[in-house]
């Protein structure tokens, strides 16, 4: 049984050495883990980020000779003012940070309240590029006494491009550590019933402030290469599981859903139907009334707040679709923190 964090264990000291350092310990660590953001809109800091993003193995599978002068010669020289202009039309400027970083925090926060009954657990918040890094906050868990630290990747689906990278990062981090502590990665929630149940609620809350009943909606997840889907990865299999899970809960037409993917990057097929197509698509047969949801984001993003509520609204209007709303992800609302406490409780089993 762990000890309580206010039990106390005074070892003889007297042999010990004048500069021994204080060492704390009882504690368990729960780190959450999202993607990252870029630390400001400007060319060099979204170019850092997309820098350290796209040099990825997980991220981009190719051989290093013919990805490395595409990267460093061409897309690090575009890309950085346009990516930087996007973040500019959703930045937190208040805080003068990302929304996915404004978020994140908040998660953190609310979790740890929810743990209170536990005073051992430490909650905290990493990305897995840029700031804060998940080497900082690991080892300041670490420095605060934590002997044991979950990581929680927080993709509801598993990606080797976001949960294995998430998990390659921390590991890297433990690598430099002599005193490690033990460690467990909170595995994909897809299909987990507190998560589809608070995802559908939330869906419902939100159709119910429209002023207009869908006649479709599009369950759109970020998308993959094609060949990554050929080489093993499920996750494919567990998106297409997470939206049939949804759309039987909310007991939604099969006629009337669909499930797409976004975000493609590059040359080669991606994971199909692609979102912007189908969104395209749909206002040239006729469609008027649409509605998308991401149930892959655990965060509301760039990848939501301007690529699908600002570019694919941008489509269906100009395609003659009349009206359009994007429902936002769970991010830090009740029916969020459920689902995150949920995976957290049933992960730290037999630690606390």
């Amino acid at each position: 049984m762990l000890r309580k964090v206010e039990d106390t264990f005074e070892p003889d000291r007297s042999n010990w050495p004048k500069n021994h350092p204080d060492i704390k310990y009882g504690r368990i660590g729960v780190l959450l883990l999202n993607l990252g953001t870029p630390d400001g809109t400007d060319y060099w800091s979204m170019r850092r980020y997309l820098k350290e993003f796209l040099s990825d193995d997980r991220v981009i599978e190719e051989p290093k000779w013919k990805w490395w002068p595409i990267l460093n010669l061409i897309i690090l020289t575009v890309r950085p003012g346009r990516k930087g202009r996007d973040y500019a039309t959703i930045w937190n400027n208040e805080r003068d940070e990302g929304p996915l970083k404004t978020i994140s925090r908040s998660q953190s926060e609310k979790l740890k309240d929810r743990l209170s009954d536990h005073p051992q657990v430490i909650v905290d918040w990493a990305m897995r590029y840029a700031n804060p890094t998940t080497e900082s906050r690991i080892k300041a868990l670490q420095e605060a006494g934590c002997e044991r630290v979950l990581l929680v990747p927080l993709y509801p689906q598993y990606a080797a491009a976001t949960t294995a990278t998430a998990a390659d990062h921390a590991f890297r981090a433990l690598m430099k550590m002599r005193w490690q502590p033990a460690v467990r990665v909170a595995p994909a929630y897809h299909d987990d019933p507190v998560y589809i149940d608070r995802l559908a609620a939330s869906m419902t809350q939100s159709l119910a402030k429209l002023d207009f009943e869908p006649e479709r909606i599009i369950a759109t997840f970020h998308g993959m290469p094609e060949k990554y889907f050929a080489k093993g990865d499920p996750y494919h299999c567990q998106c297409q599981k997470t939206s049939r899970l949804l759309r039987e809960k909310l007991g939604w037409p099969a006629d009337r859903w669909l499930t797409t993917f976004q975000s493609r990057f590059g040359n080669d097929p991606w994971l199909q139907p692609y979102t912007d197509k189908t969104v395209e698509r749909l206002a040239s047969e006729g469609v008027k009334r649409l509605a998308l949801v991401a149930p892959g984001f655990s965060a509301d993003c760039l990848e939501t707040l301007e690529e699908l509520d600002g570019e694919n609204r941008h489509i269906f209007e100009a395609g003659g679709g009349e009206k359009f709303a994007y429902l936002p992800a769970l991010n830090d609302s009740q029916a969020g923190i459920d689902v995150i406490e949920a995976v957290v409780r049933r992960e730290l089993s037999g630690w606390i």
